[in-house]
């Protein structure tokens, strides 16, 4: 639910395309509304990933939603996702739904529609994504971004023999991320 990342949509389409059976992972739990500085924030953000990626956003998403700031949720959606083999067609969903079509995905009657929609098995999405092990793998997931300092976003690295290889820290053009491919030796 990060903005960049929606502005990154066309390198990491790239990215999957150049490395299809590589496998990704997508990296504090609250109901509480955003404040006033946070939604000027992330409208500011909104404003500068369109002017930077060309990126757009439904900006009725400000008046039909109550935002909230917590990820939690859509993470939590992606790992349950992927228990029925659609992680990335979740991830996909989650960002249409928040940034085309003004719709909450904090919000988990939005989660088990969207995985409704992408043909999961609801009961079992509806399930897991309350499930003590998917909030285990979910802080798996954050310890492990801990533990890379992978602190911008997007972040893409690679791991080779057991060593990470940064392909962005943040925002970059498509050729930027390809290059670092290259230099690593996964593309020609």
């Amino acid at each position: 639910m990060c903005s960049w990342c929606w502005g990154f949509q066309a390198t990491l389409e790239l990215v999957h395309e150049m490395l299809k059976d590589i496998p990704v992972q997508y990296a504090k739990d609250s109901d509480e509304p955003m404040s006033a500085d946070t939604v000027a924030y992330v409208q500011a953000q909104w404003r500068k990933v369109t002017a930077l990626s060309g990126a757009t956003f439904n900006w009725d998403f400000w008046e039909k939603c109550a935002p909230r700031r917590s990820t939690y949720p859509s993470c939590r959606a992606v790992i349950a996702a992927s228990r029925q083999g659609k992680m990335r067609e979740m991830f996909e969903a989650i960002q249409r739904a928040y940034y085309c079509d003004a719709r909450n995905p904090a919000d988990l009657p939005v989660l088990s529609q969207l995985a409704q929609e992408i043909g999961l098995d609801q009961a079992t999405f509806d399930a897991d994504i309350i499930a003590n092990t998917v909030e285990a793998d979910l802080q798996d997931g954050f310890n492990l971004r801990r533990f890379l300092n992978a602190n911008s976003f997007p972040s893409l690295i690679l791991m080779q023999d057991d060593s990470p290889v940064w392909l962005t820290k943040g925002y970059k053009e498509p050729d930027s991320v390809l290059l670092k491919l290259h230099q690593a030796g996964v593309i020609n």
